[in-house]
């Protein structure tokens, strides 16, 4: 069996995200015997510019796996920022305008043409995530036999898009990383004739945090609440810093701050720069080890199809804080026990205080959150479900 998998960008400096999915999905599957190769752009990351080829053209290895990559094709930004940002504001945009999106999306036009000349080398193409240039041109170039995604699928304006509803259909096997995501593909899609698979995320269960090695690297001693991934409006982080700064207000015996990891920067909400620390990305032991000495870790966004630091910080021991929102990350919280989920500001604030006057609830919510994840997401469970299920596609 040979799988490529195909997504807009790939390399090991990526922290987060569909990228490190992909990234240790791939090592798995090559190291249970599967023959992978990942097909991406010469371009850097998310955060880059999509007209620059960062990376040379070619072949090279990434993590021990073969990558390929193809040149990006020069985008008008300016016609595909202004429809974005009304998708991105929640609101309808045209046909006419859902294509100029797409056209002007992140895509590498020799990356179809590879995916048209070469389809007879490989059993399966799985695109990840959905609404990237790469999935949906790279589904358009594929047969339908050979086409699976891994949507990574968040219930945002996006989702909805005409353009996807019309070619997500012709696809053979749909990969979902949690139930809820599961849920909203077949409300948007016609998947009844595409076979399904909810797999989720495999995660490292032996992975472990210090929290006296953090607080003494860092001189952190005060109790504090950790935010770790990408810091936009996308991830909510805005929200969360707003609320924070609120509770501090009315609050302020409570000696507690909250401490952000990962990279992108915000603006720290006036008066209360002092209790708000941004150490911007830190090494994974110096992730894992905050994580094991946080009170909880905080999720704010409302869009996920997954979310690894949940996993992680469950791991670490520490119980977690979602938003009510975002119906994966509270259906985690519900089957594992492993923390409480706020709806509006008045419910984060009775979560800090509950975690507050409840500190060995809270460390027991965290053993439960520990539980589940090994229970559901070891490795090698995860990897023989893809194992199963791309056999099953190929056999047919």
């Amino acid at each position: 069996m040979k799988i490529a998998f195909v997504i807009p960008w790939y390399g090991e400096e990526i922290k987060g995200g569909a990228e490190m999915e992909l990234r240790e999905v791939s090592v798995h599957l090559a190291a249970a015997g599967v023959d992978v190769e990942i097909l991406t752009t010469c371009a850097k990351s998310f955060d880059s510019d999509w007209n620059v080829n960062y990376y040379a053209e070619g072949t090279a290895l990434v993590c021990g796996i073969p990558t390929r990559r193809f040149p990006v094709r020069l985008r008008d930004t300016g016609a595909f920022n202004r429809i974005n940002r009304k998708l991105m504001r929640g609101e309808n945009v045209t046909l006419g305008e859902e294509k100029i999106f797409l056209r002007e999306m992140i895509n590498s036009p020799s990356l179809c043409s590879y995916i048209e000349e070469h389809e007879h080398l490989y059993d399966l193409f799985v695109f990840i995530p959905y609404m990237f240039g790469t999935t949906f041109f790279g589904v358009l170039s594929c047969p339908p036999n050979k086409s699976v995604m891994m949507p990574c699928l968040h219930d945002e304006r996006y989702a909805y898009m005409l353009m996807f509803r019309r070619t997500y259909i012709n696809i053979k096997g749909m990969i979902f990383n949690s139930r809820p995501e599961q849920e909203l593909a077949n409300r948007l899609y016609d998947l009844q004739e595409t076979k399904q698979a909810c797999i989720g995320v495999g995660m490292n269960t032996k992975i472990q945090g210090n929290a006296g090695a953090f607080r003494e690297k860092f001189y952190i001693d005060m109790p504090f609440v950790l935010y770790a991934g990408r810091k936009d409006t996308g991830k909510n982080v805005d929200t969360l810093l707003k609320y924070f700064a609120e509770y501090k207000m009315r609050n302020p015996e409570d000696a507690v701050m909250l401490v952000l990891i990962g990279g992108g920067e915000t603006v720290f909400p006036e008066g209360a720069e002092e209790y708000i620390l941004d150490l911007g990305y830190v090494d994974r032991e110096d992730k894992y080890n905050a994580m094991a000495a946080a009170e909880f870790l905080c999720q704010p966004s409302k869009n996920e199809s997954f979310s690894i630091v949940m996993m992680e910080s469950w791991l670490c021991g520490r119980p977690v804080l979602v938003n009510e929102k975002c119906t994966v990350t509270a259906n985690f919280v519900r089957q594992a026990q492993g923390g409480l989920y706020f709806k509006d500001y008045y419910e984060f604030e009775g979560c800090m205080r509950w975690f507050a006057a409840n500190k060995e609830k809270a460390s027991q919510l965290g053993k439960m959150g520990n539980a589940f994840v090994k229970k559901n997401f070891a490795w090698d469970m995860i990897t023989d479900k893809y194992i199963r299920f791309f056999n099953e596609l190929t056999e047919e």
